[in-house]
C-alpha cells in the first residue's frame, strides 16, 4: 500500500472533519450521517479511519473529564 499523496490526505481530512461536525451536531438519527460516514471510509486507507475513531473517542472522553472533573482513586491504607 502507497501512502496517500497531497490530495488524497485533503479529501481524507475534510471527509473526517465533515463527519465529526454532523456527529457533534446532536444528530438522533444515525441515518443523518451515513453518507459522512461512507465518505470518511472510501476516502481514507482503514488503518486511518481506525485512528481518527480513536482520536475522537479519546477526545470526547478529555473533554468529558474536564467539564465533569475526576475524583482521585484511594491510594492503599497507610498504617
Amino acid at each position: 500500500m502507497s501512502a496517500p499523496n497531497k490530495e488524497q490526505r485533503r479529501a481524507c481530512w475534510a471527509a473526517r472533519d465533515d463527519l465529526w461536525k454532523c456527529l457533534d451536531g446532536g444528530q438522533d438519527d444515525a441515518e443523518a450521517c451515513r453518507p459522512f460516514q461512507q465518505r470518511f471510509e472510501s476516502s481514507c486507507p482503514a488503518q486511518w479511519v481506525r485512528y481518527f475513531v480513536k482520536r475522537r473517542d479519546f477526545l470526547k472522553y478529555k473533554e468529558q473529564l474536564q467539564a465533569a472533573g475526576y475524583e482521585y482513586a484511594e491510594g492503599p491504607a497507610k498504617t
